[in-house]
């Protein structure tokens, strides 16, 4: 099993005493706090609009062969595939999507929370 600490990096403020946090922990954190979001803080409305697309299309692909199957458009709101990409996005899509966070993220005694 492999462990993954975050902590602060003290570049503005050398005495931090803020501890780490592992990454399975910082990720429950941060699902939570998606919920107390704003959704128009989350900048990531075009690429959750292409992703949607994308599967659309390859839903379409296994419908269109045979008339009989009718699949659902499925409904999924921008706070969904944020939790989504938390939880099994890749490294890079973590990445993109904190970044786009116009709120400002901070940990006080390993508890994260937006600061406006």
């Amino acid at each position: 099993m492999r462990y993954l600490y975050y902590g602060c990096t003290r570049s503005r403020n050398h005495e931090c005493k803020g501890g780490y946090i592992r990454e399975e922990e910082l990720i429950d954190q941060l699902i939570k706090i998606m919920d107390q979001m704003d959704i128009n803080e989350i900048g990531m409305k075009h690429k959750f609009e292409e992703e949607l697309e994308r599967f659309t299309k390859f839903q379409k692909m296994f419908t269109d062969s045979d008339p009989k199957k009718k699949v659902k458009p499925v409904k999924m709101d921008l706070r969904d595939y944020a939790k989504y990409l938390l939880r099994e996005g890749s490294t890079i899509e973590k990445r993109e999507l904190l970044s786009c966070l116009k709120s400002k993220l901070v940990m006080i005694k390993k508890i994260i929370t937006l600061q406006k």
